[in-house]
């Protein structure tokens, strides 16, 4: 195989077969095509895109390169995927919530590249939380507790941990059923409904090829999700959630997304149903005790989730003032997302490293009515020698009222 022959066909909007695609992961995950080629390749496919037939091969070559697990002793076992976004912390709070409602969940997570935060990243503002199990360590916790949040494996479809990470499919993880959250507006992947249906749609069919019951929701990007954005803030943001006092944009998808994976575990018989297990689950505190015990199995720091002051925090937070009174009109997220990123929340190439501590904190959200010289965000940046031009940088991208940007 001449790898520089397939990127370059590819490139040229030819079509590759599953024997090559094949060839090609197989020889990324030995070692044998370097990163720069299959980078290029990526590239090729960003710009020409794959059909239906491509992307199901591919992504079979990605399972093959390395074990499946079978799940099936531990009942329907489901998983949640998002395509990520700015502020988005749902897993932290529907995979525990789902867990104590009886549904075992199986996630392999993954890291943050540009302003769309990793789960990955955020789990580890906890002192002392492993993404790194083994696969014995996954399977046993996933008995013993019902929930498993962890990062990619040696074992586990190996070429999917690496070409992920070149950006910065969860059918090698053995969920049997997945709801994918695609999200969509400024903030995403997907600017739009079009493309995000798009989207929706080749992902179902991939699952779906592989024996997986799959469902997709498209959700909102145009603002942030919540109001936290930064690693530590968004555990925080999201122990508050699951102990019934979150932002209601995040609660509601929440819920949403909680409902359609209790239904695809075949825990509960309608939407309705569903919906009123995981409110009893946020009402009562199972799901935040169920995201305690999570921790604590994956050697976190517990007193973190008692008590979120301990967990990292910006050594300064600058807050932002309104300068006259007026309705939120607008919240670019993208933004709000660059800025997180040059406060250090974020990565821009493969291997930056985090600041678990930096980030935004919006006071009002786009509706909300803001008086002259109220709060509208928060700024958690470091206190470093040019941390001046860093905030300065930051505030370029800040929220505002009555049109203001």
């Amino acid at each position: 195989m001449r790898v520089v022959e397939l990127i370059e066909r590819k490139r040229d909007g030819g079509k590759l077969t599953p024997d090559e695609l094949g060839a090609l992961v197989l020889g990324y995950t030995k070692g044998d095509v370097p990163d720069y080629q299959m980078s290029a390749f990526c590239m090729a496919v960003v710009w020409r895109g794959m059909d239906a037939a491509e992307t199901a091969a591919l992504t079979a070559a990605m399972v093959r390169s390395g074990e499946r697990l079978d799940l099936t002793r531990f009942g329907r076992v489901v998983d949640k995927h998002s395509t990520g976004g700015v502020g988005d912390k749902t897993t932290l709070v529907v995979a525990p919530l789902v867990a104590a409602c009886g549904v075992p969940v199986a996630k392999m997570s993954g890291r943050g590249l540009g302003f769309s935060g990793g789960t990955l990243d955020k789990l580890e503002s906890i002192r002392g939380y492993r993404v790194d199990l083994t696969t014995d360590e996954f399977l046993a916790q996933l008995g013993r507790i019902g929930i498993v949040v962890t990062g990619q494996t040696a074992d586990l479809a190996p070429a999917d941990g690496k070409i992920y990470a070149l950006r910065d499919k969860k059918i090698a993880a053995g969920a049997h059923a997945v709801v994918l959250d695609v999200k969509v507006g400024r903030g995403a992947f997907m600017k739009d409904v079009a493309q995000a249906r798009a989207l929706a749609r080749a992902m179902v069919a991939i699952g779906k090829a592989h024996g997986l019951a799959v469902t997709c929701e498209l959700t909102d990007m145009d603002q942030p999700l919540g109001r936290a954005v930064g690693n530590s803030l968004e555990i925080a943001e999201a122990i508050a959630t699951l102990a019934g006092k979150g932002p209601p944009d995040l609660v509601q998808l929440t819920r949403v997304a909680g409902a359609e994976m209790l239904l695809r575990g075949r825990k509960a018989r309608d939407k309705r149903t569903a919906a009123s297990a995981i409110d009893r689950a946020l009402a009562d505190g199972s799901g935040l005790a169920k995201f305690r015990e999570l921790v604590a199995a994956q050697g976190g720091d517990v007193r973190m989730i008692d008590d979120p002051s301990r967990l990292p925090r910006a050594p300064r937070v600058e807050t932002l003032l309104a300068r006259r009174s007026g309705y939120v009109a607008d919240i670019a997220a993208d933004h709000i997302g660059i800025a997180s990123v040059r406060l250090g929340a974020g990565r821009e190439k493969k291997g930056d490293p985090i600041d678990h501590r930096t980030g935004i904190v919006l006071h009002a959200k786009v509706g909300d009515r803001v008086e002259r010289g109220q709060p509208y965000a928060e700024v958690h940046g470091m206190e470093l020698e040019g941390s001046k031009e860093q905030r300065s940088k930051a505030m370029q991208y800040r929220p505002g009222a009555s049109g203001e940007r």
